[in-house]
């Protein structure tokens, strides 16, 4: 595992953490009537999704979905990711949005409507770093 594939995964974690938390911050905000509360939520989850982003992009380098020697085509795999995240990503929310608010209602509501916008986002931040080199030492058919 090279250093440049370390960095990549580490650049890709920052931008996606900035998308996710304004997505956060506004999704909070708008459902709880209560900017403090949109505040708190999406700044609380800077920490906990930039270690489980980092968790999920490494593992994901490690995985290898071959089929009769074909690499899994980028846009499945990048569907793949986006669920995978996204799974992780919500329960993350949910229970934060809970938590801060003292309301697991709104914590559900949170994290459903987070589901739709997050995976959006996701499946183009995804496409968007597939177009960048930045951390590849050579572009891979992955």
């Amino acid at each position: 595992m090279s250093d440049h594939s370390q960095k990549r995964h580490l650049a890709k974690t920052i931008t996606w953490r900035i998308v996710g938390t304004l997505d956060t911050i506004i999704l909070s905000w708008l459902i709880s009537g209560n900017p403090t509360i949109g505040l708190k939520v999406g700044l609380a989850e800077v920490l906990t999704k930039m270690v489980l982003y980092y968790m999920h992009e490494r593992i994901w380098f490690k995985v290898n979905l071959n089929k009769d020697g074909v690499i899994l085509e980028s846009r499945k795999r990048h569907l793949a990711k986006t669920f995978t995240w996204r799974t992780i990503g919500t329960l993350d929310t949910m229970l934060l949005a809970w938590l801060i608010s003292g309301d697991p209602v709104m914590g559900f509501q949170i994290g459903l409507f987070e589901v739709i916008t997050k995976m959006i986002l996701y499946y183009l931040h995804e496409r968007a770093w597939y177009k960048v080199n930045f951390g590849l030492e050579k572009r891979s058919s992955r």
